[in-house]
């Protein structure tokens, strides 16, 4: 089931054209990975697909509601509840503990504290974090950091999850597993996820890759095969994903 498409997505800063009618489908539990060098039009055509940006022309559907016409408040609001964001930095906030970090799209979306909480906590433990909830991210490593902002942008069950360069501020073998875990959450929950890289090795672990160059799809290719061990087991292979209002998700 298609979740994301975009049609002939065009944007422009000023008189320079960064996209150039761009087509994207993106379907259910997978993991599209959009790769090409930097000044290629990637981190502005996942902005242009997330409502951050309004593309100059095209079509940016989700699921079957047509938002890049949409105003600024409503797609926003968006933001908030059908899309999740990860980021290469994890951007958490350092005044709270972990367990807040990862309720923060719950809480601002007016949702009890008590009761945030406690859906951000459910997924503390599959995600490999049990135990880490009360840490501020001055306490925890990089990875862990990822893995409470991969937390944070499931926890309002999206339907897209956008990940710009994830891996990137990461070690070699920590990245491998943010990617294996990233893969097990598809599979197992059937969100799609958009990984913006520049890395073969990220590409490589996801399902299908869209390559751009000065702003244009190149033909497509599948990434190529994984080698046994190439993805590490994670966590998640242990245990069940949480469940979630409506039933939507879980093991």
């Amino acid at each position: 089931m298609t979740v994301l498409r975009g049609v002939g997505v065009t944007h422009r800063f000023g008189a320079a054209t960064v996209l150039s009618d761009v087509d994207v489908v993106v379907a259910a539990g997978e993991l599209l990975a959009v790769t090409g060098p930097s000044g290629s039009g990637k981190s502005t055509l996942l902005h242009c697909l997330a409502g951050i940006l309004r593309p100059a022309q095209g079509e940016v559907w989700l699921g079957g509601d047509r938002i890049d016409g949409w105003s600024e408040a409503r797609r926003t609001a968006l933001r908030g509840t059908r899309l999740g964001f990860v980021f290469q930095s994890g951007q958490l906030l350092p005044e709270l503990p972990a367990v807040e970090n990862a309720a923060l799209p719950l809480l601002l979306g007016g949702v009890r504290r008590a009761e945030a909480v406690e859906r951000a906590a459910a997924w503390f433990g599959p995600l490999g974090l049990d135990g880490l909830q009360d840490r501020r991210p001055g306490q925890l490593s990089g990875g862990q950091e990822q893995r409470v902002a991969i937390a944070r942008a499931l926890v309002t069950s999206p339907d897209v999850v956008f990940a710009d360069e994830p891996t990137g501020a990461l070690d070699t073998a920590t990245g491998a597993r943010i990617m294996a875990l990233l893969r097990d959450v598809v599979a197992r929950t059937g969100t799609a996820v958009v990984v913006v890289t520049h890395d073969a090795e990220v590409a490589g672990a996801c399902h299908r890759t869209l390559a751009l160059r000065d702003g244009r799809t190149l033909p497509p290719h599948p990434p190529p095969p994984l080698q046994e061990g190439h993805v590490p087991a994670t966590s998640l292979r242990e245990g069940g994903l949480p469940a979630t209002p409506g039933g939507r998700w879980g093991a």
